[in-house]
């Protein structure tokens, strides 16, 4: 006999919760019935088809309602439209918007790990199916990465980096508190000088990272009120990316100014995370070195909405006020110039789960919706090197499947309100 599960927007509590802690190397077969399936942002939507999901992999997409075989559990999506799983490249899920920078001296590691755990079922339950978490503490990414890879928490497929590297005193240095503090807080991984960037990228990788994070420039919402300029020298920021490349690892550098994105870009840096003074001489060494721009414009649209009620100290108040006009229009004139671009949000400066919002203000910049569901499928697995298995719904690809109303190639915005997640073959609730 086979099992049926019908499928009105939310499936009930129980079911989901069963279904997602079944493990996919039990060979689970799901059949699901698609009303509409988008299979990349490339292609147009089909009519109705049914989609066959074993072991966590899709197997078969065949045109049509088709039979469901003997012990397979079957999906009725038949008025939905189904589409890969959204990637955000730049989230902090062991963080939550707002809180008080003193807070790093009170509250354990293991805090961190219970908030992400938190935050990771949000996040896929809006959609996103993959992130790469860009700087945590020294472990807590890596916990969380391990958990939702064995199922033992709900949420999405995580890239980690772990703790960021930046220079002494610099944005992701430990700063704010006296001295011996800052000293005790110190993660360990600020670098000084072509042979220290190199040898803290390989901590990184011994300890596990995914992806090397840098700070290649001062920040918003550090406690310093200096610029937001160049902080690692060129030749610190070309030492950390061909040690990063010779172990495999790609480089992701938090940049606002325009000097400082140039210089990452000529290093070699793979992607510009922000890239809030972008002019043409940045974008033109971007395009050059085939650098990528994540602009997180939630990140700014965040921070704005918690301006004059405390939660900034004044200092970083001054310095989201500086930025904002430039937020507004900086992406727009990359597209223009022709500098790639992949979805990336800075989730955890803004709530866990608004991800998708990204969506409206990139196309509030120029993009088409088509465009923008590129940029968080097909151009991010791409960011990510793994094109050939997330980003797309093919036979052989992860599981990584969304249910939405309406169609996501002419109003990216429906992705918003995402009815139905599946996470490496797994149903989330």
């Amino acid at each position: 006999m086979r099992k049926s599960v019908r499928i009105s927007g939310r499936m009930a509590a129980a079911a989901a919760i069963a279904a997602f802690f079944a493990s996919p190397a039990l060979a689970d077969t799901t059949v699901i019935h698609a009303g509409s399936v988008i299979r990349s942002a490339d292609a147009q939507a089909s009519g109705p088809a049914t989609i066959t999901v074993t072991n966590g992999r899709i197997v078969a997409i065949e045109d049509g309602i088709q039979p469901v075989p003997e012990g397979a559990t079957m999906v009725h999506l038949v008025d939905k439209t189904v589409l890969p799983g959204l990637i955000d490249l730049h989230v902090h899920l062991t963080g939550d918007p707002g809180g008080d920078f003193w807070k790093e001296a009170v509250e354990p590691e293991e805090w961190s790990v219970v908030v992400g755990a938190k935050n990771a079922q949000a996040t896929a339950r809006a959609g996103f199916t993959t992130v790469r978490e860009a700087g945590s503490g020294q472990s807590s990414a890596f916990a969380l990465r391990r958990g939702t890879a064995e199922g033992l928490i709900p949420g999405p497929r995580i890239i980690a980096a772990g703790p960021a590297l930046s220079i002494v005193g610099g944005h992701g240095d430990t700063n704010g508190f006296r001295p011996e503090i800052n000293e005790i807080l110190d993660s360990g991984f600020n670098c000084t000088g072509v042979v220290q960037c190199a040898e803290k990228v390989r901590l990184a990788s011994q300890n596990g990272a995914d992806v090397i994070k840098i700070t290649a420039t001062g920040g918003v919402l550090s406690q310093q009120g200096r610029g937001l300029e160049a902080h690692f020298t060129s030749a610190e920021m070309k030492s950390i990316a061909d040690t990063a490349h010779s172990l495999g690892l790609s480089v992701m550098a938090h940049a606002h100014g325009a000097r400082g994105i140039q210089q990452a870009a000529e290093a070699g840096i793979d992607s510009i995370e922000h890239g809030t003074y972008l002019d043409k001489e940045a974008a033109d060494a971007m395009i050059a070195n085939g650098t990528v721009l994540i602009p997180t414009l939630m990140a700014f649209q965040g921070v704005t909405e918690r301006l004059g009620q405390g939660i900034y100290t004044p200092v970083v108040e001054d310095k989201i006020r500086a930025v904002a006009e430039s937020a507004r229009v900086f992406m727009g004139r990359a597209r223009d110039w022709g500098v790639p671009i992949a979805f990336g949000t800075d989730a955890g400066v803004f709530g866990h789960g608004r991800n998708a919002g990204e969506f409206r203000l990139m196309m509030g910049q120029g993009m088409s919706s088509r465009e923008a569901l590129a940029s968080a499928t097909t151009a991010a697995a791409t960011v990510l090197g793994m094109e050939d298995e997330i980003g797309r719904l093919e036979p052989g690809y992860s599981a990584d499947i969304i249910a939405v109303d309406g169609n996501p190639l002419l109003d990216a915005t429906v992705l918003e309100n995402v009815d139905w997640v599946m996470v490496r073959g797994r149903v989330m609730e």
